[in-house]
This record gives C-alpha cells, sequence and structure tokens, in this order.
C-alpha cells in the first residue's frame, strides 16, 4: 500500500517542472517554516541534518546576491519572489549532541578528522536539497535550483565566518510555465541493474 495515490505521486513528481520565471504571487513566511520542517523530516547518515538555508528575503540582500549569479540565471532569480542559498555546514560533528546523542562520541571520534566530516556534510547536505525541492513541491510551488553562481562569492557576501559552504540558489514561487516539453527521462532499464 503507498502512502500517496497514484494522483498525488503525479502531482508531486510528474507535473511540477523547474521554474524559470514566476507570478507575483508570494511566498509567506509560515511556507518557508514548512519547508524546512519537512526537510528536516527526510532521512541523513547519523541524523546529521548539516543543511543551512538562508532566505534572501530584503531587496538590498536580493541584489547582492544576484550580483554573483551567471547572466543567464539573473532574470530568473530577479522573477522569483523567495530566494534561498543553501549551504553545507562542515561544522555539524560540533552539533553531535544534539542530532544524535546515542552516537554522539562516535561521530565526534571518527569525523574529527575534516577530509573525513567536510565531505559527509556535503554528501548529506546534497540529499537535503533533494527533500528541499520536493517540500516546495509538495506545498504547491515550484522551484527553479540553480548552480550557476559565485559560490565563493556567496560564501564571503553572506556565509563569511562561518562554517558554512554553499552549494545551491533555489527560487521558489509560483512557476510560470515555460512552454518547452519536458526533456527525457531515462527509463529503469537504462539506468539499473540487478546482480
Amino acid at each position: 500500500m503507498t502512502r500517496l495515490n497514484e494522483e498525488q505521486l503525479v502531482a508531486l513528481f510528474h507535473e511540477p517542472r523547474t521554474a524559470y520565471s514566476f507570478t507575483d504571487e508570494p511566498v509567506t513566511d509560515e511556507q518557508l517554516r514548512r519547508i524546512q520542517e519537512l526537510t528536516f523530516y527526510g532521512p541523513s547518515a547519523f541524523n546529521s541534518q548539516p543543511l543551512r538555508i538562508t532566505w534572501i528575503k530584503s531587496p538590498e540582500a536580493r541584489e547582492r546576491l544576484i550580483s554573483y549569479l551567471v547572466d543567464g540565471n539573473k532574470p530568473k532569480a530577479e522573477s522569483a519572489p523567495m530566494i534561498a542559498l543553501l549551504s553545507a555546514d562542515h561544522g555539524w560533528v560540533e552539533k553531535a549532541d544534539t542530532f544524535n546523542p546515542r552516537s554522539a562520541e562516535f561521530i565526534k571520534g571518527y569525523y574529527a578528522d575534516e577530509n573525513l566530516a567536510k565531505p559527509t556534510a556535503d554528501m548529506n547536505a546534497h540529499i537535503q536539497a533533494g527533500y528541499f525541492i520536493t517540500a516546495i513541491r509538495a506545498l504547491g510551488l515550484d522551484a527553479g535550483p540553480m548552480t550557476g553562481a559565485d559560490f565563493e562569492g556567496l560564501k564571503k557576501e553572506f556565509l563569511a565566518g562561518t562554517n558554512e559552504q554553499p552549494f545551491l540558489v533555489v527560487n521558489i514561487g509560483h512557476g510560470i510555465p515555460s512552454g518547452y516539453d519536458r526533456s527525457a527521462r531515462f527509463s529503469h532499464e537504462d539506468v539499473t541493474r540487478s546482480v
């Protein structure tokens, strides 16, 4: 028995498209809070939850962020009623007593080497980014994730003095259909094997 019926699965996965432009309808603080809550229910290694979200709300912050985007992404962000800057907390191990008190001592010992801790943070924050986009869709909004940006510049601009490394900009709102046909998706036979 599935948790969602077929109609709901289609509405969550098949129908939504990457949004490149948006209506003027605002995204509320309540919706942003719900997006975060739903995102953080998804599983991550050791329940580590290293994803961090910077909501770009003010016109001044929006202008600063957009200046770090590649030219083709600037109009997309300008159109979005809300923009999120996603980052990975490379200091996640320090919070082990909060996110996994049962395994905190092991986590602090095993991941004391930053050559292990940083890639683990990055991998799990990227996994959470997938939950983030799915949460946006589940709430009836549309997402436009973008990697075309100067992320080192964005770190200096918004996250200086933190252990966070930004990796994704996500435009959020009610998308305007692009008119493009959906690009091909690989079939089960194309991308899986049984052993």
